[in-house]
């Protein structure tokens, strides 16, 4: 097994597309870890480090600066707030993709071991749940909640879980034929122990390839919630709250089109690095586990 993972590891670190998206997850730890020290909070905002410190009383954006590095839009430094957004994307990627992989699996190992009436029942609700479109739903479901970016994350795990139930259910029914699984069985190995024991650790690689992937484009979700209105609050340090500062300039003054351009470009390329990491790296683990392009 210790050789197993060496393997693997020398494998990954080949791969430049796997190093590259390593080191870029590795300098959004190090912003989210130093945020404090890089974008230290106000004294009036030591107990709400995430709210976005008002810098002037002029409605006008203004451009980077030696006192505003990227520059101040709807009078709050764009610089604060993409630092600790890097926070608020960790956390929303993690808690989302954490709760909806772990009910995922719980309903798609269910399903696939049991069978018949049980399998039929779960898979008709998942089919019910994969028909609905998920921005739409997600957008639905913040509305009625209420905005906060804890009812985005609600909304987005209610309508996230689906795909994980496919993805392992189509693994177990596969590996629960196998000799090792019959047995446990014979041998008396309670279901949950079959399940935990011995089939979720040999399917699970493809889910945490498909969770590593999803991680950005969740975070791409909440964004555009908070885009539109029902996600951050006002002032608070979020990507896509930032980006919806920005509506008004995004086109520019008459005649001077790119006037404002750093209201738009330094929290979105901080999206766009955000997701190039997360897809990057498992682009590169789903190389390393899928037999069919081992070497």
């Amino acid at each position: 097994m210790e050789k197993e993972y060496k393997r693997m590891l020398k494998k990954f670190f080949r791969n430049p597309s796997g190093v590259l998206g390593l080191a870029l997850l590795f300098f959004f730890i190090f912003v989210a870890i130093f945020a404090p020290v890089i974008a230290p909070p106000q004294p009036s905002n030591k107990y709400e480090p995430y709210m976005m410190p008002i810098v002037t009383w002029s409605p006008d954006p203004q451009p980077p600066s030696k006192e505003h590095p990227f520059g101040v839009s709807e009078r709050r430094d764009i610089f604060y707030g993409v630092v600790w957004g890097t926070r608020t994307a960790f956390r929303i990627g993690l808690i989302v993709t954490g709760v909806s992989t772990l009910i995922g699996l719980f309903i798609g190992s269910i399903s696939a071991y049991y069978g018949g009436w049980i399998d039929e029942i779960l898979m008709r609700i998942t089919d019910i749940f994969l028909s609905i479109p998920f921005l739409i739903a997600a957008i639905v479901l913040t509305t009625l909640l209420g905005t906060g970016l804890d009812k985005v994350m609600i909304a987005m795990i209610v309508f996230g879980w689906m795909g994980t139930a496919r993805l392992i259910r189509g693994n177990i029914l596969q590996a629960k034929e196998e000799q090792y699984v019959l047995a446990a069985k014979a041998i008396g190995v309670s279901t949950p122990g079959i399940i935990v024991k011995h089939l979720l650790p040999n399917t699970i690689f493809p889910v945490l390839i498909q969770a590593s992937m999803r991680m950005g484009s969740l975070v791409i979700t909440a964004a555009i919630l908070s885009f539109l209105g029902l996600g951050a609050p006002q002032g608070y340090s979020d990507w896509g709250a930032i980006l919806n500062y920005a509506r008004n300039w995004m086109l520019g003054a008459h005649g001077e089109a790119l006037k404002y351009w750093y209201t738009i470009v330094f929290p979105g390329t901080a999206m766009v690095l955000f997701v190039l990491a997360w897809n990057l790296i498992g682009d590169t683990l789903r190389d390393i586990f899928d037999p069919r392009l081992r070497i």
